[in-house]
């Protein structure tokens, strides 16, 4: 119960002002006057002031309110670290029970973990949400456990209460961290790029492994490397790519004994291997009417340089026309089969036939081009299955086709075999027919061809003629790619013969297959992400896919099992639990991919330290305390008093109440304040006459 007086006037506040100013007048009048009863008046002028204010007794029935304690408590990633969660254990469970223990006291636990989209510990926003969901007039305050590692400072609230922060971790905690500074996306092959990364030590570094690391690069999942570098110096690294499209290379420090974690150890970097310019060598031999397919699939490509020759005058030829008068472009045979044919990406015989103009050994050459990873491509017409072919050299060690010496002539429309329909040159191939193919009347999907050259297989076959006999092989010899065409008919697809076909489509793919562009790599273990979904796909010539291990940052391993979504394509979609880099493989291919970043925001200072949220806590006459030096006694202070000091901390009580009845009785009635007045005039009449 609690009471008090209040005032309801029966005419306005600005009357009563100028009334009691006029009586104040009075009064003071009759004291300058030296009238006797001048202090009579001046209590008549108060009741009557009293009256007009109609005074009254308020009373109310309050009930208590509980004060509320918060509890906001860090469960992010980086709160897993060494004996940190049975800190945090042990610290809830004894500070549960103290709060248990106060009178008229309630707790509020908040539990937070990792940001979405690797903003790290978010444990202002959580604070923030706490606060907005109770009356700050009951809190008496606010207790934080975490690594003190905050990551949304700006975001800290205005605290109505003390608000103090319990911190894990341990004093002689050390970790060793790997940072890339500088990486580019891009990266021309066969140029130098410079990366720069940096090992860092945080924390109490042991004498014994202070000043060096050990660094462990490899690319793609291949060859590591192992070099000393020392800690706490910007690196520089030069990088050349020999691969086109996305290199992963991966680095790893090695880690210590007592070091906090491993995971900011590996970083991931991406950079895409781009071609400056291919260089392509078309050597035409008997002009034909599809003799500048080639040419002008390659001219279209402005990132291609090409070397174009035809043999229009073969050494046989003699019709005695002068040497000096011809405008022929002699062959340099040497400069590009001898001295410069490791410039070239791709080399292409388009229906050539052997006259003398290359010597056997220039042939070798090409074959041993191949081998050390060269590319080779023979697009063969009826000089393919000759005496004259090019096959009776040494290139016959490399081509995956061997001619039987009959040639096909007849209409037939080219198919893709079940191998091709897996074959990344040849898949879904269908699909880039003419808009004015016979596929509307059910009929075959592309338009005829009508010369084909016999070949016994011994590569992959990937597309075929009449009878299922090899139209398309490709295999690989050595480090090198070589394909075989086994028909000079490709350029009816061009002209729309019957409705054509995917001419450039099929050609740009096979060339590009051959210049060992990665999206078209026939047997390849592929996973990419959006988010914190992983997407891994299996391409293959097989029937089926084997499942895919998965080993997560902190070295749980998952198996998925892959389910064909196409003719030689596998593939999963998976939720990863947390972000940062994962190994994939399935026994014969791995691969690595990074969802965010390989060192989540979490893992870039695991340090514990109070510095951050010392001056909030201070703000509010909190304070930081660390578990390592025993749990702080819980006291109870008054509003305005420091509530920290050594080995403890304090709660404000608050006093909050809700008012449930009020009732309000006048003081005295109307006519007694009138009585009481009129009888202080008649005093002071009575006094001053007397005298």
């Amino acid at each position: 119960m609690m009471g008090g007086v209040v005032l309801d006037p029966l005419v306005p506040w600005p009357v009563i002002w100028a009334l009691a100013a006029a009586l104040g007048v009075m009064v003071a009048v009759a004291l300058w006057r030296g009238l006797p009863g001048w202090w009579l008046r001046g209590l008549a002028a108060l009741a009557v002031l009293a009256a007009l204010g109609n005074p009254s007794l308020q009373s109310e029935d309050r009930t208590q309110l509980a004060d509320i304690a918060i509890f906001v408590v860090d469960e992010s990633a980086s709160q897993d670290l060494s004996d940190r969660p049975a800190q945090l254990e042990d610290a809830m469970s004894a500070l549960t029970d103290r709060i248990g223990a106060l009178e008229n006291m309630d707790l509020r636990v908040v539990r937070f973990g990792d940001g979405e989209g690797n903003t790290g510990t978010r444990a202002m926003t959580a604070l923030n949400e706490a606060l907005a969901n109770e009356p700050r007039s009951r809190i008496a305050g606010a207790i934080l456990l975490t690594d003190g590692q905050v990551h949304d400072l700006d975001l800290a609230p205005e605290m109505p209460a003390p608000f103090h922060v319990l911190l894990t971790g341990r004093a002689d905690d050390w970790d060793r961290r790997l940072v890339v500074r500088n990486a580019p996306a891009f990266a021309i092959l066969g140029e130098p790029v410079t990366l720069t990364l940096r090992v860092e030590d945080q924390g109490a570094v042991p004498a014994d492994v202070a000043g060096q690391a050990q660094l462990t690069i490899s690319v793609d999942g291949g060859a590591e490397q192992v070099f000393r570098v020392p800690v706490g110096e910007d690196l520089n690294l030069p990088v050349t790519l020999d691969r086109g499209g996305i290199n992963i290379l991966q680095f790893q420090v090695a880690t210590e004994e007592a070091e906090l974690t491993d995971r900011n150890n590996t970083a991931v970097v991406q950079i895409n291997g781009v071609r400056d310019r291919l260089r392509v060598l078309l050597v035409s031999g008997e002009p034909h009417a599809g003799e500048r397919v080639w040419r002008n699939l390659l001219k279209a490509d402005a990132a291609v340089d090409l070397v174009h020759f035809t043999i229009l005058r073969p050494p046989e030829k003699q019709d005695g026309v002068p040497v000096s008068e011809l405008s022929l472009i002699a062959f340099p045979t040497r400069e590009l089969f001898v001295e410069k044919i490791e410039e070239f990406d791709l080399i292409i015989f388009d229906r050539y036939r052997r006259r003398g103009i290359l010597p056997a050994a220039y042939f070798d050459n090409i074959r041993d081009y191949v081998l050390r990873g060269g590319a080779l491509l023979v697009a063969g017409g009826p000089e393919y299955g000759s005496a004259d072919s090019i096959y009776r050299t040494g290139l016959a060690d490399v081509l995956p086709g061997v001619p039987t010496g009959r040639v096909f002539e007849g209409g037939f429309h080219p198919e893709v075999t079940d191998t091709g329909a897996r074959h990344p040159v040849t898949e879904g191939l269908v699909e880039f027919a003419g808009a004015t193919t016979a596929a509307e009347d059910q009929g075959p999907p592309w338009g005829r061809w009508f010369r084909l050259v016999d070949v016994q297989p011994e590569g992959q076959v990937v597309m075929a003629g009449p009878d299922g006999r090899p139209l398309l092989l490709l295999d690989r010899a050595g480090e090198g790619r070589v394909a075989t065409l086994a028909s000079d008919h490709a350029w009816l697809w061009g002209r729309g013969y019957e409705g054509g076909g995917p001419q450039l489509e099929l050609l740009r793919r096979l060339a590009h297959w051959m210049m060992k562009e990665p999206e078209l790599e026939e047997e390849a273990l592929i996973a990419t992400a959006q988010g914190q979904q992983m997407t891994i796909t299996r391409r293959t010539l097989n029937e089926g896919a084997p499942d895919v291990t998965v080993t997560a940052p902190d070295g749980s391993e998952t198996v998925l099992s892959l389910q064909e979504i196409s003719p030689g394509r596998f593939s999963a979609v998976w939720d990863a639990p947390e972000i940062g880099l994962y190994r994939l493989s399935d026994g014969e291919h791995e691969a690595v991919v990074a969802l965010g970043p390989s060192a989540p925001r979490e893992f870039e200072e695991t340090i514990a330290t109070g510095a951050p949220l010392a001056p909030l806590a201070e703000d509010s006459r909190g304070g930081v305390h660390r578990l390592e030096e025993g749990l702080p006694d819980l006291r109870l202070v008054r509003e305005g008093r420091p509530a920290t000091g050594r080995g403890w901390i304090g709660l404000t009580p608050r006093d909050a109440y809700v008012t449930t009845d009020v009732s309000v009785a006048a003081i005295l009635p109307a006519w007694a304040f009138l009585l009481l007045a009129a009888g202080l005039i008649v005093g002071a009449w009575l006094r001053e006459g007397r005298r």
